[in-house]
């Protein structure tokens, strides 16, 4: 440990400090579904889904999705694709499939319980050190430090940390500093608290300080300089895409819809046929182009898109573009599709797990279609 933030611990009073912010985290913390009681498992979802999404939107999804699973058996005997559907919505997939192989070994090799020590939890796919942290604590009562970016928010102005906290480094520092003022007697409630404490008070910006009950050991508000912390350098800047989307119907009324990869963004989901534009001629050559090279369909694209719309990940941004075909002009007639082609229902569609961002898509094509037909009946 620094000498500086030794120095900095120092300054705080260890025992006021823990009773002050439990005792405000007794009195106000929010009435959640995993706060039921001290399930690991349900800890355990709850922890990986709230990862990079907001508390208000992951708790119909968690609700939803421990009416399905609600043990660590029934997620582990649950085959991907409903898994994959049940978690529609939430993104980031891949948070998904790491938690239902971490949960099938979970089953396998520790009975179905969640193992305990911070060696065997962290051995677990896509458990870091934060959600191991937040497991240990929050679950068993163990005094293990869990490092978000809120903890590191609030420790930074509590003990005027300058670290960036952007830079991996600076995590062991937060999480020293955790472990030195960690109440070990419930360090349950310590760390859902200081967690509280980030997402309510200690906000990034314009923090509610005269709010805050531990302002009296805050370092950064005795100075004046909380709204200047946490130093965070800026994230480069995305990488955008121009995809092109085309909805292909044939005479039957199926769609055509193809599987992503198996590996990669999205792996596994189901799409609407997509490619990236290349520009080298008009959209609608260019998707009947890919078509028939890629799928083997032979189809007319429309000329002019049917919607447009941006949907943004954490590196890059689609820019999506979305076609439809003249149906008459399809014929089902190649003997086989490639490999993770198919043509579906519009009710298999349904059951199928699409990203958000195609999801959007299908919805806004019912939509249209729904109000075509209103305007056909007048």
């Amino acid at each position: 440990m620094s000498e500086k933030l030794n120095e900095q611990l120092e300054k705080v009073n260890k025992h006021k400090f823990q009773q002050d912010l439990i005792g405000w985290f007794e009195n106000e913390m929010r009435d959640l579904p995993w706060r039921k009681d001290q399930d690991p498992y349900r800890i355990w979802v709850s922890e990986i889904m709230l990862q990079q999404t907001r508390v208000d939107t992951v708790i119909p999804f968690y609700n939803r999705f421990m009416g399905q699973f609600p043990t660590v058996e029934a997620l582990a005997n649950a085959p991907e694709e409903q898994v994959l559907k049940a978690w529609e919505g939430l993104g980031y997939y891949s948070r998904a499939r790491n938690l239902h192989t971490a949960v099938k070994e979970v089953h396998e090799c520790y009975g179905g319980k969640v193992p305990k020590t911070p060696e065997e939890i962290a051995s677990l796919r896509g458990v870091g050190p934060y959600t191991a942290g937040a497991i240990l604590s929050i679950a068993y009562d163990i005094p293990e430090p869990a490092v978000d970016g809120n903890v590191m928010r609030v420790f930074s102005r509590i003990l005027s940390i300058w670290d960036d906290v952007a830079k991996p480094s600076s995590r062991k520092v937060f999480e020293e500093a955790v472990r030195r003022l960690i109440d070990e007697n419930n360090p349950s409630y310590f760390n859902q608290a200081l967690m509280e404490l980030g997402a309510l008070i200690c906000t990034p910006t314009s923090p509610s300080c005269l709010l805050c009950p531990v302002n009296e050991h805050c370092l950064a508000f005795a100075e004046g300089v909380q709204s200047e912390l946490p130093v965070k350098t800026r994230k480069k800047s995305t990488k955008v895409i121009d995809l092109l989307t085309v909805m292909v119907q044939n005479q039957e009324g199926q769609w055509l819809v193809t599987q992503r990869p198996s590996e990669g963004l999205l792996a596994n989901l189901w799409q609407f046929p997509s490619v990236e534009r290349q520009g080298h001629e008009s959209v609608s050559r260019e998707l009947e182009e890919f078509l028939l090279t890629d799928i083997g369909v032979t189809a007319e694209v429309y000329d002019e898109p049917w919607m447009k719309q941006d949907h943004v990940f954490s590196h890059l941004t689609w820019k999506m573009s979305v076609y439809y075909t003249d149906k008459l002009s399809v014929f089902d007639d190649a003997p086989i599709l490639p490999e993770r082609v198919a043509w579906k229902t519009a009710d298999e569609i349904e059951g199928l797990a699409l990203p958000i961002s195609y999801r959007k898509i299908w919805r806004q094509h019912l939509i249209d279609n729904e109000k075509n037909d209103e305007i056909g009946e007048k």
